[in-house]
């Protein structure tokens, strides 16, 4: 019988069924072998006999175990012709989209390598873990040949929402959407300030052809997909202006962008060293104020209060900062004064996540063609109609 969760669906979603979710991404799944990786600050103490589970805290690494290895070993690898099921555990990154070390640890406390036991020898990879892995696991299954899914802050909202739903719906309404915006040459995003100001930012695209995130890895072709999926996206050329940024401790600034780069954090409200330590970062290492994404939501789901999920809600958009090679651009790791400063990280708009200010528009420009794509975190009619071409 396929593996049900126990999360309840809620907005008509149907329950999370882990057989259908992997049958569905990864078309064929006959003959894969599959395998689990998660992540601790000290994995070989955590995941050996499953000693973590007994804790408090670990809320995604006991996603990992009780959903997705459980979960196969309960009727999902047999039903969908698959083979292996077992987890490892990496010592955590600490940050979005970081590299992560070689050695890793099997269920029994065995030292492993990443590179020599892990990737060679399995066919499907899922990541379950606290931060993004998506950037280092797309470029190990180019070199390995794998195919793979990142899902990095799984909880119940996510279960039974956006990891509910059929992607092959989820991937037609993204195509719908790429197509009305792919060539785009420039988007210009307005936001309105609390004193009443609106300040814009400039991203330049160049006619590049839009990307999207549409949550399928068929066929053999190594991939690597990022769960939840619906998401358009850009890698910008140029950019230039204004936005503002919420940072996790509630202090607002308004970023000041140049050349591509963010060049200073202007304080608005909260706390004024919490903008001096991001000034003295972009001073210390100007690529980690590099725009690398320009990301448009495609998706109807509820807020989960994580990123992942909550960037691909539509009427949202997002800029993310850092290495973009996964997404094909020319931002690599070895760009950065130090590995800790490679990572990928967004900022998203969203009215939940930047209640202190407003999405007033987002307008595009594509040759003679200029479209409103969002209007106060809502999408346009324009969105609208393209996407209902897929109903």
């Amino acid at each position: 019988m396929p593996h049900t969760s126990t999360v309840s669906p809620s907005g008509g979603f149907p329950s999370f069924d882990l057989t259908r979710l992997l049958g569905t991404v990864f078309e064929p799944t006959i003959g894969c072998r599959i395998c689990i990786l998660t992540d601790f600050e000290n994995p070989a103490e955590s995941l050996t006999e499953l000693r973590f589970m007994k804790n408090a805290g670990h809320p995604v690494q006991k996603k990992a175990v009780e959903v997705f290895f459980k979960g196969l070993a309960d009727g999902t690898l047999q039903d969908l012709g698959m083979s292996g099921g077992e987890i490892f555990a990496y010592r955590t990154t600490h940050g979005s989209n970081l590299d992560m070390d070689d050695p890793c640890w099997d269920i029994s406390g065995n030292l492993l390598s990443l590179d020599r036991d892990i990737y060679p020898n399995y066919d499907i990879i899922l990541c379950v873990s606290s931060y993004s892995a998506t950037a280092p696991l797309t470029a190990k299954a180019k070199q390995f040949g794998f195919r793979g899914a990142t899902l990095h802050g799984v909880n119940d909202i996510i279960l039974a929402s956006g990891l509910a739903v059929d992607y092959r719906t989820v991937s037609l309404e993204a195509e719908a959407l790429r197509l009305a915006m792919t060539g785009a040459d420039r988007i210009d995003i307005d936001f309105k300030l609390e004193d009443g100001r609106v300040v814009t930012a400039h991203l330049e695209l160049g006619g590049q052809e839009a990307q999207k995130s549409h949550g399928l890895c068929h066929g053999l072709t190594p991939d690597v997909a990022n769960l939840p999926a619906g998401e358009v996206y850009f890698v910008p050329q140029n950019a230039w202006g204004h936005f503002p940024m919420k940072y996790e401790d509630g202090t607002l600034g308004l970023l000041e962008v140049e050349n591509r780069q963010i060049v200073r954090s202007v304080y608005i409200a909260g706390n004024q060293a919490t903008i001096d330590a991001h000034n003295q970062r972009l001073l210390d290492d100007p690529m980690t104020g590099t725009l690398g994404e320009l990301g448009f939501g495609t998706q109807v789901l509820p807020v989960s209060g994580a990123d992942i999920q909550d960037e691909k809600i539509l009427g949202t958009c997002h800029l993310a900062t850092g290495r973009d090679d996964h997404l094909g651009g020319d931002i690599t790791p070895d760009l950065f004064k130090r590995h800790a400063n490679a990572t990928h990280d967004d900022i998203l708009f969203a009215p939940h996540k930047t209640p202190n200010f407003n999405l007033q528009e987002v307008r595009m420009k594509r040759g003679d063609q200029e479209e409103v794509l969002i209007q106060n975190f809502r999408p346009s009619d324009y969105l609208l109609r393209a996407r209902q071409t897929v109903r």
